[in-house]
């Protein structure tokens, strides 16, 4: 059997709210590693979200279109791939428990995050999930493939801005936390033929001499780099990975556009939290929640500017630095 993982991130650009990076890993039977997972899945998943389709939605989660369809179709995607590895969360707190252990320790820094919870799902009916995991259980067994692990690592605001004092360059703390989950995927997978797909960040093309550092002592080979895919032999203690990145990785790989979809779901239910702590202490004004994204996170910091005064909060656990 083979190994094929992706990670992604999302909430690099926004100055509210959490910066989320996630990994899927899927095995598959070695005959069908250089197969589209889309098309064995085909009937069970769809890469576009529609509501009277019976299939789960796992695609790019930038084609999700939350302003108007809500979470439901990122829902249906998120909790219908993860009950193939365990029961379905109720909530958001055991969620984060499960897949994503650090966010859970990092919200007791926050007044808008610490004792708060959401319950799941948030949109789509529990009944309707549970039809569409169950055909994907059917079409995951047909093919003879597992879903093997969903990682996720959300850095709220306080962690953020930690990052970018230490590195004083988002870029870099941003590889930074996709290198935690690389090394993630390689120590724990490896040891079977692997494959692992990164969204490619920025404009970099050569990623040899980062991956130097993240792999110390391994053997690196470099089999490609190009303006669309840079693709990289890894050898250390007995495991061997091909880490490819490219661009627009969520329309190539299954397991990449799953990692975004988990890590844009996440990071909109943590919003959810803040914009309700907020509004519930500027009652008067009618807050209109914000998505943290820079001119209307802006319009939300004025609007909140008293109450920000009022509570005592300290702005370098709200406001990213950069």
């Amino acid at each position: 059997m083979a190994i094929i993982a992706g990670i992604d991130e999302a909430g690099l650009g926004p100055i509210l709210g959490p910066l989320v990076t996630a990994a899927s890993v899927f095995r598959v039977p070695d005959e069908a590693a250089d197969e589209c997972l889309w098309s064995m899945l085909d009937g069970a998943v769809v890469r576009k979200g529609f509501r009277k389709s019976p299939a789960l939605p796992v695609a790019d989660s930038k084609t999700m279109h939350v302003r108007t369809s809500g979470l439901l179709h990122l829902e249906r995607g998120v909790l219908g791939m993860t009950v193939q590895i365990g029961p379905p969360p109720g909530s958001l707190r055991e969620l984060l428990r499960r897949i994503a252990p650090s966010g859970l320790e990092q919200m007791q820094e926050f007044p808008w995050y610490s004792g708060a919870d959401l319950t799941l799902p948030r949109q789509a009916g529990a009944d309707d999930l549970a039809l569409r995991a169950r055909a994907l259980t059917e079409a995951m067994n047909r093919r003879g493939l597992s879903l093997e692990s969903i990682r996720a690592e959300p850095v709220l605001v306080g962690q953020y801005n930690r990052l970018i004092g230490a590195t004083r360059n988002k870029a870099v703390a941003a590889f930074g936390i996709t290198a935690r989950l690389l090394v993630y995927v390689f120590r724990t997978y490896a040891d079977a033929p692997t494959r692992i797909f990164v969204d490619r960040q920025g404009g970099r093309v050569r990623y040899l001499r980062p991956l130097q550092r993240i792999f110390d002592g391994a053997k690196i080979r470099i089999v490609e780099e190009s303006d669309s895919r840079s693709v990289y032999h890894i050898r250390d203690a007995g495991r061997c990975a091909e880490v490819h990145f490219v661009t627009a990785a969520e329309a190539e790989s299954l397991p990449v556009a799953l990692a975004s979809m988990v890590c844009k779901y996440l990071r909109e239910l943590f919003m959810e939290l803040l914009n309700c702590w907020w509004a519930d202490r500027c009652v008067d004004l009618n807050l209109k929640p914000t998505a943290g994204y820079y001119v209307d996170g802006k319009r939300f910091l004025i609007d909140i500017d008293e109450a920000i005064s009022s509570e005592g909060i300290d702005r370098s656990i709200l406001v990213r630095s950069r």
